[in-house]
């Protein structure tokens, strides 16, 4: 049975932009979780940065990187997939973080200094049911603002649902979580259903930083979006450009 995160992890992997893997081998480098981590941890950051040079180069290696997340930032779990599913959201974490703190904005977690002791969730497994929960309650609202992102052209077409739903599948989802994902791609585009679900800054710049592994940003229609996301979830021009720089996006 597949849980949010491990559809998270499917999709952020390839699922539905073209530029997923680009993306994320970014998002591991030295201007992203790499950069951030390696003064917390230093070999893990040379190690993921590493990993996204080559994620970049030979997008066939996202396999093996489900499994250096997992260990790396929390994933755990026997297989890839559920091993990306756990290190999903602290990547999504990760470049969140990094740009409210050097925007000096977000709450407690991303004032406080890193260490390896001092990881907000995450970044680290849960270690309750409590903190189990809330992570799951955010890989949810993550793949709502993915989707979201998807129809900023327009509904989604039954070519792409049919590929989406066909990860959600290799990724194991069981039959309610994938009528769930078929409800969101079918529904229309609702950006102020998505930003009234958001329920403070460190959640808007994940959910910001979720939509930009969904779509290429190609079109005006899709940077229209994204700069309504922005305005209407309150997020600083500032922690905006973080985020883009961290994955490579202009």
């Amino acid at each position: 049975m597949a849980n949010f995160s491990d559809l998270l992890g499917s999709l952020m992997q390839g699922g539905m932009a073209g530029s997923g893997q680009q993306r994320m081998g970014n998002a591991l480098g030295d201007q992203g979780i790499g950069g951030m981590l390696n003064s917390v941890f230093g070999g893990m950051g040379d190690t993921l940065s590493r990993a996204g040079t080559e994620v970049r180069q030979n997008p066939m290696a996202a396999g093996g990187l489900g499994a250096l997340l997992g260990s790396l930032l929390g994933g755990g779990g026997d297989s890839v997939k559920g091993a990306l599913g756990g290190g999903a959201i602290g990547v999504i974490a990760s470049i969140a973080m990094a740009a409210l703190r050097n925007a000096g904005q977000g709450g407690a977690d991303e004032q406080q200094p890193l260490s390896p002791t001092n990881l907000p969730a995450g970044l680290r497994p849960p270690t309750n049911a409590r903190e189990a929960e809330a992570q799951e309650a955010t890989a949810q609202l993550l793949l709502k603002a993915m989707v979201s992102a998807a129809k900023a052209d327009g509904q989604v077409d039954q070519q792409e649902m049919q590929r989406i739903l066909g990860k959600a599948r290799e990724a194991g989802a069981d039959s309610e979580v994938q009528s769930w994902l078929l409800q969101e791609l079918s529904t229309p585009l609702d950006i102020n259903a998505l930003v009234r679900a958001i329920p403070n800054q460190t959640a808007a710049a994940q959910v910001y930083t979720a939509s930009l592994f969904a779509i290429d940003v190609d079109t005006d229609a899709e940077r229209d979006y994204l700069g309504r996301l922005a305005a209407l979830s309150g997020l600083d021009a500032a922690v905006v450009n973080q985020i883009h720089s961290s994955l490579g996006v202009r």
